[in-house]
């Protein structure tokens, strides 16, 4: 390898565990993603660190537990809506801000949902440039729009598209923006020539409501929703194909990812795993993950051991030969070792698992204890390795290693908190914030949008 690597990191929206081929899918057609699959690794115990949007993508993007960095609720809601106050911090250290710092450039497409004010956007988090949506899909004008007094809180003014700062299109054909997206992706590798690039395309899809193009709900067996997966895929084999064209993808990390689990319904899985987006059991947290580097992660690898998306921070700096910047703590580790080795890494790793502010359950090598869920307790405990599907409880058989869990759990609630238990984190840092903030778009009946409003009411 003659020069520093290039990253690209895909992010898709509510995609579950058992949507894709190369995770036991028969209900959706993912070629590429299957060969993404046998030519690196397929880590099948891969965490997000929420099992909601906004804290998920903060937690990948800076490496920290969402209790750290502030995003655990916002006002009472699990993820940020058009106009809040509330945003990633400009002092949090990005992945992007690291590498860009270092020499690469870097470029985000598809959904931000870090807070939309100007001060959280992606081009004041280390990105040079920026093509998406700055929240997720449903948060434009639907069918069906809350009722009238609800709207002081949840806003839904017209979607807009921003280019960079500044909103580029409002309404515009959801149908059209995955096909539009990868234009601008293809656009950007071509423009970074021989400079080291990281790109980071956060797909629309699963995420409700639905729109394709025409082509790939004909040609599903799984309705809108494996015609988006199916979409999705398209998308993977049009970037692998532009890095095979310019001669790079031995020199390109290749990560393919989703935010939480699936919401479970509508065609999607999390199979075999319990429970949904939205909630700590395996189904809402427990997501696909595929790592390709040609020449240095072998081919047709399964990972089994523990991984999280905390992890790609520092591991990514590693392998990209950048140094960690000085600055806030994070929770990540390079996990280099692991995805590098023949062999999985034996260390026995832990895991929390946030649910906005409460810590709901823990996992310790191969155990995981459950405290709560939504507030009511739930003492269970499982072996995860041998049963993802949380069926067996252990609990009352095996007190000792509860009572280590919740010993090791309690080390972690002191530093990052356990709102149900009234502890304050002592490693706690604010969200950001902005006093007046202003939403970037309202509805002016005259306005000439795509679509003066979406014709579909589902909301994910």
């Amino acid at each position: 390898m003659t020069r520093r690597p290039n990253v690209l990191l895909i992010n898709c929206d509510d995609v579950g565990y058992g949507d894709l081929g190369c995770y036991g899918s028969i209900r959706n057609k993912t070629p590429a993603l299957d060969r993404l699959a046998d030519q690196g690794a397929r880590l099948t115990s891969f965490y997000q660190a929420s099992p909601w949007c906004s804290p998920s993508r903060a937690a990948l993007l800076t490496g920290c537990y969402p209790p750290r960095i502030g995003f655990t609720e916002f006002d009472g809601m699990p993820v940020l809506f058009p106009g809040d106050r509330w945003g990633l911090a400009p002092s949090e250290v990005t992945i992007a801000r690291a590498l860009s710092q270092g020499g690469y450039r870097t470029q985000a497409v598809g959904k931000w949902h870090c807070g939309d004010q100007p001060a959280f956007l992606p081009t004041n988090h280390g990105f040079d440039h920026f093509l998406g949506l700055p929240y997720s899909n449903d948060m434009g004008r639907q069918a069906g729009q809350v009722a009238a007094e609800d709207r002081d809180r949840i806003r839904t003014p017209p979607l807009p598209l921003l280019l960079d700062d500044q909103v580029l299109e409002q309404q515009p054909d959801q149908a059209s923006l995955t096909a539009r997206y990868i234009s601008e992706a293809v656009r950007f590798i071509r423009d970074c020539g021989t400079q080291p690039f990281f790109l980071y395309l956060a797909h629309i899809y699963v995420h409700l409501p639905i729109y394709v193009q025409e082509r790939f709900l004909a040609q599903s067996d799984n309705g809108l929703y494996g015609a988006a997966v199916e979409s999705i895929d398209w998308a993977t084999a049009v970037l692998l194909a532009e890095l095979d064209r310019q001669g790079i993808a031995d020199d390109t990390i290749v990560i393919f990812t989703s935010d939480n689990g699936s919401l479970g319904a509508n065609g999607g899985s999390n199979a075999p795993l319990r429970g949904k987006k939205g909630t700590t059991w395996e189904g809402g947290m427990r997501v696909p993950c595929l790592i390709r580097w040609p020449g240095r992660i072998a081919p047709g690898r399964t990972v089994d051991a523990l991984a999280t998306s905390l992890d790609l921070f520092p591991t990514l700096c590693g392998w990209c030969n950048i140094a960690q910047p000085a600055g806030p703590e994070i929770d990540g580790s390079c996990i280099g070792s692991l995805l590098l080795d023949v062999t999985n890494d034996p260390a026995e790793r832990v895991f929390c698992y946030y649910n906005k502010a409460d810590l709901e359950a823990f996992r310790c090598g191969d155990w995981k204890l459950h405290f709560s869920k939504s507030g009511t307790e739930q003492a269970l405990l499982f072996h995860i390795r041998d049963d993802p599907a949380e069926s067996r409880d252990e609990y009352a058989r095996r007190p000792d290693i509860a009572r280590l869990l919740e010993a090791r759990a309690q080390l972690a609630r002191l530093r990052l908190g356990d709102r149900r238990l009234g502890i304050i984190g002592r490693d706690v840092r604010d969200v950001g914030t902005v006093a007046s903030p202003v939403p970037l778009t309202e509805f002016d009946p005259e306005h000439p949008y795509y679509m003066a409003e979406y014709d579909l009411a589902d909301r994910g």
